[in-house]
């Protein structure tokens, strides 16, 4: 029963918001009152450079990625592992240590996934690289890798459970981005 501890340790863990950590002890603005007003590693690099953007960037990547990995070491189900993924994940998108106003989530996605798989997360991430290199818009290469997300799910690990957790993130993966959705479609992004 103690197992099912990992699931509101990894909300926590996901709470932390790394953009808002990272520019503070950097002497940043705060991420959330500056350029987009998204505290993501995205706006980070906008307001602070690479080399803050890189680290926020591995923050929340880890956030999802030790949660899973960790639960995934300590032998729990595939559904309490799919489980506390989301749990971090959601803590990322509404962090409780920051009035529930979180980033997007592609980084923390792409931590759970590579919790999960190392396959399937690396899979999403050379899905963004290619977009990213074609189109060299961050947001579409994201809403792309996410969508595919649970194809590469079901035929990297092939467990419904994991391939739920990548539609739900899929799901609000699309739903953080509908403004970058509609500047795309406007031919504004």
């Amino acid at each position: 029963m103690i197992e099912w501890l990992f699931v509101p340790a990894a909300y926590l863990i996901g709470s932390i918001s790394s953009a808002i950590i990272i520019c503070r002890l950097m002497g940043l603005p705060d991420p959330r009152e500056q350029g987009s007003g998204n505290p993501g590693a995205t706006n980070v690099m906008r307001i602070g450079g690479k080399k803050a953007a890189a680290i926020t960037l591995l923050g929340d990547l880890l956030k999802g990625l030790l949660p899973v990995y960790l639960a995934k070491v300590m032998g729990v189900s595939v559904e309490l592992l799919a489980l506390t993924g989301l749990a971090a994940f959601l803590g990322h998108l509404y962090p409780l240590f920051f009035k529930f106003e979180g980033g997007k989530g592609v980084a923390t996605s792409i931590g759970v996934l590579l919790g999960f798989s190392w396959p399937l997360g690396l899979a999403f991430v050379a899905t963004w690289l290619l977009i990213y290199k074609v189109g060299k818009i961050s947001s579409l290469s994201a809403l792309f890798a996410s969508v595919i997300s649970p194809v590469y799910a079901w035929f990297l690990v092939g467990d419904y459970y994991v391939v739920g957790a990548a539609v739900f993130m899929m799901v609000f993966l699309l739903w953080r981005h509908k403004s970058n959705i509609q500047r795309l479609i406007n031919g504004e992004e």
